[in-house]
């Protein structure tokens, strides 16, 4: 719209425009805006499943038994006995975990370009397949071969719990809801604590490194209810994650193989628990 001239008997410094008032935010008010934005994110997330992880360790080390004599029992019944509501309790739980990675593109898309841009530019895309799946699976191996040998080494040191990776009814869903709840893990984390959250910390203008650290530790953090060992073994992998998302600026494998390391830590168990004597 052309501006107004003024008519006669009417000051230009007087009349009224009908335009409204162009808004300056500057850069400390967006600083602000961003930190509030990622503490509600982390605070609907895994930042508050941080928070119980680290009250939930405490408990088992205060507690009468060592640490490597207790159970995590993961992917547990909510219904025992009643199988289908069972179902759609697991169902439930799957669907509304990865309600905040949803939420933390959906804030991202808001910066300009909308939801689709922030997929793309996190890389949450169908542009590179074979790539997203060849590097999905490599870091899988990279991550799962040496962590199954950290489990069990922190066992035998009485530095981490025994964890039941799957304890769902025979039913014929179960194995659907454990590939399901692994997809589901695989989305929330790397979406949130990886793409969504580096993203953030490096707008606010952290250090690399900074970022990396705050991410491989949150990711640490959420995992020691299980004991020291997860904790070590997870903060190593959210490192690794961290920098290949710095490197590629692609989300998509990260979500592939954390995928891929609980479908066969969750099948794993179920299949194994009764033939392998260190799971």
């Amino acid at each position: 719209m052309a501006p107004r001239l003024p008519t006669a008997g009417v000051n230009a410094s007087d009349r009224v425009c009908d335009d409204p008032p162009v808004q300056v935010v500057d850069d400390s008010a967006r600083q602000v805006t961003l930190r509030r934005e990622v503490l509600l994110v982390l605070g609907v997330s895994l930042g508050a499943s941080a928070v119980y992880s680290v009250v939930s360790l405490i408990a088992k080390l205060t507690a009468p038994a060592p640490l490597s004599a207790q159970t995590t029992a993961m992917n547990q019944s909510q219904a025992p006995g009643r199988p289908w509501l069972d179902l759609t309790y697991q169902l439930l739980g799957i669907f509304f975990a990865i309600v905040p990675a949803l939420l933390a593109l959906h804030l991202l898309g808001r910066d300009g370009g909308g939801d689709r841009s922030a997929w793309r530019r996190l890389g949450v895309d169908a542009r590179r397949p074979w790539f997203d799946l060849g590097t999905g699976m490599l870091l899988a191996a990279v991550i799962g071969i040496p962590g199954l040998g950290l489990y069990v080494a922190a066992r035998e040191l009485g530095l981490n719990t025994v964890v039941a990776a799957a304890n769902l009814p025979d039913v014929w869903w179960a194995l659907p809801v454990l590939i399901l709840a692994a997809a589901g893990n695989g989305v929330l984390e790397e979406v949130v604590v990886v793409g969504y959250l580096l993203t953030r910390l490096q707008e606010m203008g952290w250090r690399t490194w900074h970022a990396v650290l705050a991410s491989s530790l949150l990711r640490g953090t959420y995992h020691a209810y299980q004991g020291f060992g997860a904790f070590i073994g997870n903060a190593v992998m959210g490192a690794v994650f961290a920098l290949f998302f710095l490197r590629t600026k692609r989300v998509l494998p990260l979500v592939i193989a954390h995928t891929v390391l609980d479908v066969v830590a969750f099948l794993g168990y179920t299949l194994l628990r009764d033939h392998v004597s260190f799971l």
